[in-house]
């Protein structure tokens, strides 16, 4: 396969394609067809590529062409891999440059698949203004994409824009009652984060040796920064990463942004954005300033708002009444394992961090579909309004069942080996913390049991759940590969353990290497 691969040359096209055709693909579902309520309605009204079949082909077709970054990449190299570049700006030392490595490759590949369902998963609860819901996900798609595989940082502050104002409209227009303001709180969070981190990369790219020069490896290796200037720089990184992860306690925005947007949009943050901010720490904020991050202060505030998330997170799910706000608090407490593993800074616990990630991505956007299709027949969220479906509905209780087993991490499913490489590596360098991060396993197990308890087993008391119809053939065929993904990770994570490690090992050994340098040539810049 990596031969067929290379004959088309295939390394030197694929990234800036998977950044254009979501763009193409936006234009042509803004002039097609007409936008109809239902898919057999855009057939009856002879529609055959209306927007909605036109953005899933397009949506299909960005997968499969990511597919091959799977075989093409090289587990064992680790450097930059599939790189493009060319100029930009060249009177601002910017460039297009673009690269993947183990960790932006995953990212990469968890994108294009849960967008693919996204689309699908859209099509029967969007019925209005189609055709720029439909672009605004496409263009959403390339902006989150280019997150993944900037290697200027301009460029990345630019794709970290391009994605937050889509999301801003899905959650404003297609949300529910009060999706203007979580609309606007999402948007001032991450706009003021932003701003902060701009004037970072500013200062970075002019303090380049080469300057202006805003390429990553560029100010990675040559950027002179003043131990005072990295700690300030560290912080406007920090804040930006700590809204978009969310950490405690700058969190506040995420139950409303999930609980108000439509399905899709409360999977696509759940599943892709929250990461971004993951990522940023990992790509941006700890390897640009080591000594700042890894300070023993600085690392110990960072490792106890990720542990006080942890609890947080689980302690407030647990008292949620509407199932949709549950999940999106459990949210916070999952990030916070992955803040745990990334300043634990063990292979293992990055590792574990990083499996974390596309676990909690492909675990909590099955419970929020799972919601949506549920709440699609009843039209309600709150737990109290269910009990005793599964023997009105049993398809969708074994879907629910599996599923937030594999949020509990339950050996066996995919939120096993993520939980259990993060506290393993972090239970190294930080044992008390490690075991505070513990007990939100049992936490966890309370809330979710308790949770499928009273909507699926307790007793079938209230007339109007009698008649509910269970899954479709649709709703079947959504499911089954987020279920495919759930039981292959939690049996054999091998394959994926294998193209991240080499990475998260030159993460770990360039953290630790520049902060030990750093630490030593102090005194004397002071």
């Amino acid at each position: 396969m990596r031969e067929l691969l290379a004959s088309i040359r295939y390394d030197y096209w694929i990234l800036p394609a998977l950044l254009i055709l979501p763009l193409i693909g936006a234009a042509l579902v803004l002039v097609s067809g007409r936008a109809t309520p239902s898919d057999e309605d855009e057939v009856v009204s002879g529609a055959a590529f209306g927007p909605r079949r036109l953005a899933t082909i397009v949506f299909a077709l960005e997968f499969l062409l990511s597919l091959g970054l799977w075989w093409s990449f090289d587990p064992t190299f680790a450097g930059w891999q599939q790189t493009f570049d060319r100029k930009w700006i060249p009177l601002w030392g910017i460039r297009f440059t673009l690269g993947l490595d183990g960790i932006s490759l995953m990212m990469v590949l968890l994108t294009t698949f849960i967008m693919l369902l996204a689309s699908y998963g859209s099509w029967t609860y969007i019925r209005r203004k189609t055709r720029t819901y439909y672009a605004l996900m496409l263009v959403l798609t390339t902006g989150m994409l280019g997150v993944f595989m900037a290697l200027d940082l301009f460029l990345f502050y630019i794709m970290w824009e391009v994605m937050l104002i889509p999301m801003y409209f899905i959650v404003g227009i297609w949300g529910g009652e009060r999706r203007i303001y979580a609309s606007l709180k999402f948007f001032i969070y991450t706009m003021v984060g932003s701003l902060l981190m701009l004037v970072g990369i500013v200062y970075v790219g002019a303090a380049a040796q080469a300057a202006p020069n805003f390429s990553y490896d560029a100010i990675l290796n040559t950027a002179r920064i003043s131990p005072t200037a990295a700690y300030w720089l560290f912080g406007a990184f920090f804040l930006a990463f700590a809204v978009k992860v969310p950490m405690f306690p700058l969190h506040t925005w995420l139950p409303d942004a999930h609980v108000e947007a439509p399905t899709a949009g409360s999977v696509v943050l759940a599943s892709i954005m929250l990461k971004l901010g993951t990522y940023g720490f990992l790509r941006l904020a700890v390897p640009l300033f080591p000594g700042a991050a890894m300070n023993p202060t600085v690392r110990t505030i960072v490792l106890a708002l990720a542990v006080i998330g942890i609890v947080y997170g689980a302690l407030v799910s647990l008292v949620q009444p509407d199932f949709k706000k549950l999940v999106a608090y459990s949210s916070v407490s999952h990030l916070g394992f992955v803040m745990l593993g990334i300043f634990a800074l063990t292979v293992q616990s990055v590792q574990g961090a990083l499996m974390v990630m596309i676990n909690h991505g492909l675990s909590t956007g099955a419970l929020f579909f799972l919601i949506g299709m549920i709440y699609e027949r009843r039209h309600t969220r709150l737990i109290e309004s269910y009990g005793g479906i599964a023997r009105v509905v049993p398809m969708f209780a074994a879907l629910l069942t599996l599923v937030t087993l594999s949020s509990i991490g339950v050996p066996g499913t995919n939120g096993f080996i993520g939980e259990f490489l993060v506290l393993l590596g972090a239970f190294r360098t930080t044992p008390v913390m490690t075991l505070i991060a513990t007990t939100s396993v049992i936490i966890a197990a309370a809330y979710l049991l308790w949770a499928i308890q009273r909507i699926l087993f307790n007793p079938l008391d209230k007339p109007e759940n009698e008649h509910i119809p269970d899954l479709n053939r649709r709703e079947l065929l959504l499911m089954a590969p987020l279920v495919a993904g759930i039981i292959w990770l939690g049996v054999y994570p091998a394959p994926v353990l294998r193209r991240m490690q080499v990475s998260a090992e030159q993460f770990v050994r360039t953290v630790e290497s520049r902060a030990a340098q750093r630490t030593a040539v102090a005194p004397e810049e002071r």
